[in-house]
């Protein structure tokens, strides 16, 4: 006998499973979505899209990580062919037509593109958001300090915002780099890098600096000797410490932060160990 099909999840079903969760309507939530571990979603990423904004409601704001499809910290380590070409002609970000890095899932880009979505632009760590509040979100994202005190994920913690994983993993925290980006430590890895970008409607060449999110990290985890991700080991230890809780909504497991809990007790964490 096969396994039994996933259960059927429709819309208002998937908003009572957010509300008990602890979703706040009025809220920003900025949001991590595994698909496949809901269930069977009718009508799919629209009905996830829509099943948030139900519960956040007219004033609430719906805000996920994008980053950019096209953009790449290490092209030395392509196959020489593809790097020379991409260096030769290499993709432009626009803003409005970016699409989002395929790493982080369906949402976001369903995000972006939904009827009066707003997106930062900053071609690696852009946010998209929607809602009352998705302008003010998403309307500096600095080139020097992306993730920092001064950037959409600091708006977010501001504003008491929440972190809904929905059926994704510890590891996808995004507003861990935040975290990161407060950290003191004189260890912190910093990339440098340029991307041809459109201001104004022209093409132009913009340099870029911020903390290192790609592998091994902007900070030297491999020195903890960890096996696991060390996002999701923190994830597990926040949650343990009081920041988020767990719950379900349709099949899948998941998880709801505090934004400003967690990024408090991520700093401290890291300044911990390399402070």
């Amino acid at each position: 006998m096969g396994s039994p099909p996933p259960q059927a999840i429709g819309r208002a079903r998937l908003a009572e499973d957010l509300r008990r969760l602890g979703l706040r309507e009025g809220a920003i939530a900025m949001v991590h979505t595994r698909m496949s571990a809901l269930g069977w979603v009718i009508g799919g990423s629209e009905t996830v899209v829509r099943a948030l904004l139900d519960v956040l409601g007219p004033h609430g704001t719906l805000m996920a990580y994008a980053s950019w499809a096209d953009h790449v910290y290490h092209a030395e380590d392509w196959p020489a062919e593809h790097r020379d070409a991409y260096r030769a002609e290499p993709p432009v970000f626009d803003v409005a037509t970016g699409e989002v890095d395929r790493d982080y899932g369906r949402i976001p880009e369903r995000v972006r593109t939904w009827p009066g979505a707003q997106r930062s632009a900053h071609p690696e760590a852009s946010v998209v958001a929607v809602g009352a509040r998705a302008h003010e979100l998403c309307a500096d994202h600095p080139d020097d300090d992306a993730y920092g005190a001064r950037s959409p994920f600091a708006r977010l913690v501001q504003s008491g915002g929440q972190v809904l994983l929905l059926g994704a993993p510890l590891d996808t925290i995004t507003l861990l780099h935040h975290a990161e980006a407060l950290a003191r430590s004189p260890r912190k890895r910093r990339v440098t890098f340029e991307v041809n970008v459109v201001r104004d409607g022209d093409v132009v060449k913009r340099t870029y600096t911020d903390i290192d999110t790609s592998e091994p990290g902007a900070l030297p985890y491999e020195d903890l000797g960890h096996d696991e991700d060390d996002f999701a080991i923190i994830g597990r230890a926040a949650l343990a410490a009081g920041a988020g809780e767990r719950g379900q909504a349709g099949q899948a497991e998941c998880h709801l932060f505090d934004a400003a809990q967690l990024t408090r007790f991520a700093v401290a964490w890291l300044e911990d160990r390399f402070g």
